[in-house]
């Protein structure tokens, strides 16, 4: 269980860095958890195949847990709809379901 928090709090740290650096671009577009949120979903379905069980809770409900973030994947599409950017808040939606499915499948394949 500890190991589990510690996990949680460097996919945390990890998030945070690279939302950091994205910020630089000054590209007014969520990318950055986009590509989280899908690299989390791949490394997910790739570790989950060959960690199983306890052993790779560290991993997958710390690490990945905390790297990915569900709630600001909400935050900023309901800034990109209240901004009246519909299109770009669709192509955030999709994206990231479809993509995020589709990585971890994946991810779950190799």
């Amino acid at each position: 269980m500890i190991m589990i928090g510690v996990g949680a709090g460097l996919g945390a740290w990890l998030r945070w860095q690279l939302t950091q650096l994205w910020k630089k671009t000054r590209i007014d577009w969520p990318l950055a958890t986009l590509v989280i949120n899908l690299v989390g979903s791949f490394a997910f379905g790739l570790l989950s195949q060959y960690l199983p069980g306890e052993s790779g809770k560290f991993w997958t409900t710390g690490l990945l847990g905390g790297f990915t973030t569900f709630s600001t994947f909400n935050v900023e599409l309901i800034s990109l709809f209240n901004e009246g950017r519909k299109g770009a808040a669709l192509l955030y939606i999709t994206s990231s379901y479809l993509g995020g499915l589709l990585l971890a499948w994946l991810g779950m394949q190799l």
